[in-house]
């Protein structure tokens, strides 16, 4: 049975984490998975993960949010709406490369039809490609998978590793997935969760570190075969950053940016065909989409926000290793296989290199 990094007794970081070290520790942030693994008629190695702000009223009450790219070979729909206006007006779903279009249909039905709009909606559609170990030319995901994600969504304990979005990804040439983190962070005016979930689906084999050790330097190619046949450094990650303080715009997108240490810290470069795009958003204010009176709103003082910074990297950093020690072996299309990171190598090296 697969585990989380805590769990083989590697702790990183200096700030705690949350209950569940999750993105769900953020109050009101709910995660859902529609899982596709099927051989007939043709390979699905595939799914859709959504997360819904606000258990689901993120669209009649938006949330300040913004967004960083660190390297653009990816997409993401909405951001322009984000830079515009400062908010996320919708749940966040991630995906396969090919079903954006598919998944951002859905997300814009699922409103029309429950009443949560009757104007329009810009929904937040991320992707990673998933072509390795899924036939993505069959198009797999349909609206049913992204309203079954929606609908499964919950708070507590987040199902990681080849799970939703994340099932057929690949991570420094392991299999990769879904895995997500949280920090708390404490300061002179309260105490407040950073949760991050990531789709990790990118990197190279040797530039894999585990709080600063080079594991994937120390685990060869012979003991382990790559989860790629072609050059390492494509594919991508996305990642979404929570947290219930009650920030800005302006200050989401220093969270975003600080996205970028997290990932670097475990070994991502932003190689050229990577896609690398973070959105960061903050429940703390209430931003009723139908209200005609000017919102009461609250920001952080600046020199409030370095835990923010450190909790934003930590959570990152580890929500990427959970993903690597969550996800299991996988073959998939073509007969190709994604080996998960072994345990026993992991720990071997952690223990020798303390």
């Amino acid at each position: 049975m697969r585990k989380r990094l805590r769990d083989l007794g590697i702790a990183i970081g200096r700030l705690p984490t949350g209950k569940h070290n999750a993105i769900t520790d953020v109050p009101g942030v709910l995660v859902g998975h529609s899982t596709l693994i099927f051989d007939a008629p043709r390979v699905a190695r595939t799914g859709v993960t959504v997360i819904l702000p606000r258990e689901g009223a993120i669209w009649r009450n938006h949330a300040f949010a913004a967004t960083h790219t660190l390297n653009g070979s990816g997409e993401m729909t909405g951001v322009h709406w984000i830079a515009e206006s400062g908010m996320l007006t919708s749940p966040i779903a991630i995906t396969n490369t090919a079903q954006v279009g598919t998944v951002h249909e859905a997300l814009n039905s699922y409103a029309y039809e429950f009443g949560w709009t009757d104007v329009w909606d810009l929904p937040v559609v991320a992707e990673t490609w998933d072509g390795w170990l899924n036939d993505m030319a069959a198009f797999h995901v349909s609206k049913d998978h992204v309203y079954q994600a929606i609908e499964s969504a919950g708070s507590g304990s987040v199902v990681e590793g080849n799970v939703g979005g994340g099932t057929g990804m690949i991570c420094h040439e392991f299999k990769g997935g879904i895995g997500t983190a949280s920090r708390m962070v404490s300061c002179p005016s309260g105490t407040y969760t950073v949760g991050a979930l990531v789709q990790a689906n990118y990197g190279a084999r040797e530039d894999l570190r585990v709080d600063g050790v080079p594991v994937g330097q120390e685990i060869s190619i012979e003991r382990v075969p790559s989860g790629r046949a072609e050059p390492p450094g494509g594919s991508s990650i996305i990642v979404i950053i929570a947290t219930d303080a009650p920030l800005v715009h302006s200050q989401c997108k220093r969270l975003a940016q600080r996205a970028t240490i997290g990932l670097a810290r475990v070994g991502g470069m932003g190689y050229n065909g990577s896609g690398d795009i973070f959105l960061a958003f903050a429940t703390g204010n209430q931003l009723a989409s139908e209200t005609q009176k000017p919102y009461a709103l609250q920001m952080l003082p600046n020199d409030q926000l370095n835990g923010f910074f450190l909790g934003v990297v930590e959570a990152v950093e580890e929500a990427i290793l959970n993903a690597l020690t969550a996800a299991e072996t996988m073959t998939g299309f073509r007969g190709r296989t994604a080996y998960e990171l072994p345990f026993d190598e992991l720990q071997r090296i952690m223990k020798r290199d303390q």
